[in-house]
């Protein structure tokens, strides 16, 4: 049974921790032997390492708390995560942690990461590696500015405007969350993580940052990132559409549906009508009057603070109330 490192939190819960693992045989046994007891199950997965990572932990691993799930065609990290879950479901976890094999994540952090889920606050809780500057002087520029970027596409296509880091894979889940997601739908690449947030908004699920430092070692990335960026692109827009598709059309039609559909008709049609007056006047060498003018301008203005509105309504249309307490 697992031995609660939180006295305030009500009872004691399942805990498993989920490592995905590809080419991680120079760092996972060490990741192993940091996991601490109040972990009841930690499975590994190995997403058809080339190295042999699973066969590797069976032959050395003694932790009795330890199964190896073995993949013969890699399916990504997404993919490697989502059976880990699974099996953590099957095995009655109620709350289950994501830990990377390369050593970038403490294990000691575990019971940190888990805190805001098995307290009750959240249903998602992940790692914020921007709260301590401080802790930013050893991460590279490159992703300091990467993160900055897709932290903001991140907001727009998951509508939790209130975290940050998404691309950050060191995550706590409750089970009353992760029995609600459409796994067959879910990216099972690099995108995994930004991926969970949009499912986790359309299942109203509440999510929770929590302050991290920044820890880079000897291990070695896999991203391609001229590849990476171009996805992560193309399935931001998608998921942009979707969810304001489905969070305010589909599933309600509010004062902030209209705002959008109206702010977006003036916007375009100022833009529009005053772009053509303005080439008619070049052409011709006629000024426009003050009333195409205003015609032009009163449309754009209208449609912008109508579109702020919008945004000031999503904005504050976060879940509040976990999923685990329904």
């Amino acid at each position: 049974m697992l031995v609660p490192r939180f006295p305030d939190y009500p009872g004691a819960m399942k805990l498993a921790v989920v490592i995905p693992c590809f080419r991680e045989k120079a760092h996972i046994l060490d990741v192993l032997e940091r996991i601490g007891p109040e972990v009841d199950h930690i499975l590994v997965v190995d997403d058809a390492c080339p190295d042999g990572t699973g066969a590797f932990v069976r032959e050395s691993c003694r932790d009795p708390r330890v199964e190896v799930l073995v993949h013969e065609r890699n399916q990504g990290v997404g993919g490697a995560t989502l059976t880990g879950y699974q099996r953590a479901l099957d095995l009655g976890a109620e709350a289950m942690v994501k830990l990377d094999g390369d050593g970038q994540m403490d294990p000691a952090l575990i019971g940190a990461i888990a805190a805001p889920v098995l307290k009750g606050r959240a249903d998602y809780a992940k790692g914020n590696r921007f709260h301590d500057l401080a802790g930013l002087e050893q991460m590279p520029g490159y992703r300091i500015f990467g993160n900055l970027a897709l932290s903001f596409a991140t907001k727009l296509s998951s509508g939790y405007w209130d975290v940050f880091d998404p691309t950050n894979g060191f995550t706590a889940i409750h089970a009353a969350a992760a029995r609600r997601l459409p796994f067959d739908k879910i990216s099972r690449s690099y995108f995994f993580e930004s991926d969970m947030l949009f499912r986790l908004y359309l299942a109203r699920a509440v999510v929770e940052d929590v302050p991290m430092a920044a820890r880079y070692g000897t291990e070695t990335s896999h991203i391609r990132l001229g590849r990476t960026l171009a996805e992560f692109a193309a399935k931001h827009v998608r998921n942009i559409m979707k969810r304001i598709f489905y969070s305010y059309f589909l599933r309600d039609f509010n004062i902030a549906s209209i705002e959008l559909v109206l702010g977006k008709l003036l916007f375009l049609f100022g833009l529009a009508y005053g772009g053509f007056r303005w080439w008619q006047s070049e052409a011709t060498g006629i000024p426009a009057t003050a009333g195409t003018v205003l015609l032009a301008g009163l449309p754009v203005i209208l449609g912008t603070q109508m579109l702020l509105g919008f945004l000031d309504y999503d904005t504050r249309n976060i879940p509040r109330r976990p999923l685990q307490s329904l």
